[in-house]
């Protein structure tokens, strides 16, 4: 349970700001504030208005103020900043949260450290990037980072990674969390079921082998790497469903063999988690992604690259079953061929994974964690040390 004193004057206040508006940051931040909202606190989330995100956090219990802010740094920046400011001094909060790069980078301009800042980059930017553009997005998490009170990561291996990369910050590390209420075991019956409720497997054999993998179709989360895998598969009639959507989707699809079927944007993605036999997450980098724990967490084996947050996802063993190395088609192939093909050894996988996760990944626990660093903030900070926005 998340438990947090309010402040003599008024309400606890947490001001999210996000630019994502779907996938895991979306997800993250809504299960935050539902948290935070049943706890007492006051929850507002700066986003673009009308996007999947800004609906489910106002559903969740936030007060949205819409942020017309774009993924990449442009033009447009300069009167982002203005717009963040001025959300800032609407909703006067306690502690700002700032959600991935782009939020980072805009809310702590705004800010300038005059606000408790805690900022948390679900991935590093410099990583999604190259040449010059990585080397100027590094340049600015180092400068960027005197202006966070605690830089938040969801793995250790993301907190190395921006250590050695040379930037100077406070650390925590708080590992995602799921909803446990909603991502549920299921048995071969629940199984059966959501392959008889998705009509894009109408015609599909009802033991057919099927691999999910749930993701943005960006060049982040590799689909055109697993798309090669795929090519080297020999297993009688297996399927892979690649559900989501995203900028590459219409490359991907005319690459795509006949076995390969897209959902599209997806707005529930328990059906398919609970109707595949192995998901499936090639990333070329991340945090600590969340569709993994939400499989293990149903009790589905799990197959995933070897980059920030996979080793820390699994339970301790399970390396040489469910990880590969990223960009390793072969590797990638292989491991979901003996998935696939082994029953016995698939379900002792997915027991593991099951009673790891479930024991691990509360999403109540991570929110409390949350909570506990934004009052050590809102402690630490008062008039004599730092000017408060509603002042």
């Amino acid at each position: 349970m998340l438990h947090m004193r309010r402040t003599p004057q008024r309400q606890l206040t947490v001001l999210h700001v996000v630019q994502p508006v779907d996938g895991g940051v979306a997800r993250v931040v809504t299960d935050l504030v539902r948290a935070q909202a049943g706890a007492g606190l006051r929850p507002v989330v700066a986003c673009p208005p009308g996007s999947p995100l800004a609906l489910g956090a106002a559903a969740a219990g936030a007060e949205v103020h819409g942020w017309a802010a774009t993924r990449s740094p442009g033009p447009r920046l300069a009167g982002e900043i203005a717009a963040a400011r001025r959300i800032v001094r609407a909703s006067r909060p306690h502690v700002v949260h700032a959600h991935s790069a782009k939020a980072g980078l805009a809310g702590r301009i705004a800010v300038r450290g005059r606000v408790p800042t805690v900022f948390q980059p679900h991935a590093w930017s410099f990583e999604a990037v190259g040449g010059r553009t990585a080397e100027l997005a590094l340049g600015w998490e180092r400068f960027g980072a005197r202006w966070a009170d605690h830089i938040l990561c969801v793995s250790e291996s993301e907190r190395r990674t921006g250590q050695e990369a040379g930037i100077a910050a406070r650390w925590s590390v708080i590992h995602n969390g799921i909803d446990l209420d909603r991502f549920r075991p299921g048995d071969h019956t629940v199984r059966a079921e959501a392959r008889a409720s998705l009509p894009l497997l109408e015609g599909v054999a009802a033991d057919a082998p099927l691999v999910v993998c749930v993701g943005r179709l960006t060049r982040q989360k590799g689909q055109d790497v697993l798309l090669r895998a795929w090519r080297r598969m020999a297993v009688p009639g297996a399927r892979l469903v690649l559900v989501g959507d995203g900028p590459d989707r219409e490359g991907l699809e005319a690459s795509a063999p006949p076995d390969v079927l897209f959902t599209g944007a997806c707005e529930d993605v328990r059906p398919w988690i609970h109707a595949a036999d192995v998901l499936v997450l090639p990333s070329r980098w991340e945090g600590m992604a969340l569709a993994p724990l939400e499989a293990m967490a149903c009790g589905r084996a799990v197959v995933l690259t070897d980059v920030n947050g996979a080793r820390e996802s699994l339970p301790p063993g399970h390396e040489d079953h469910c990880l590969v190395p990223p960009e390793d088609p072969a590797a990638l192939a292989a491991a979901l061929t003996a998935l696939l093909t082994d029953p016995d050894l698939r379900e002792a996988v997915s027991r593991r994974a099951l009673r790891h996760t479930r024991a691990a990944f509360d999403v109540r626990r991570t929110a409390g964690a949350v909570a506990g660093l934004y009052q050590e903030l809102v402690g630490m900070s008062g008039p004599t040390t730092r000017k408060r926005t509603e002042r």
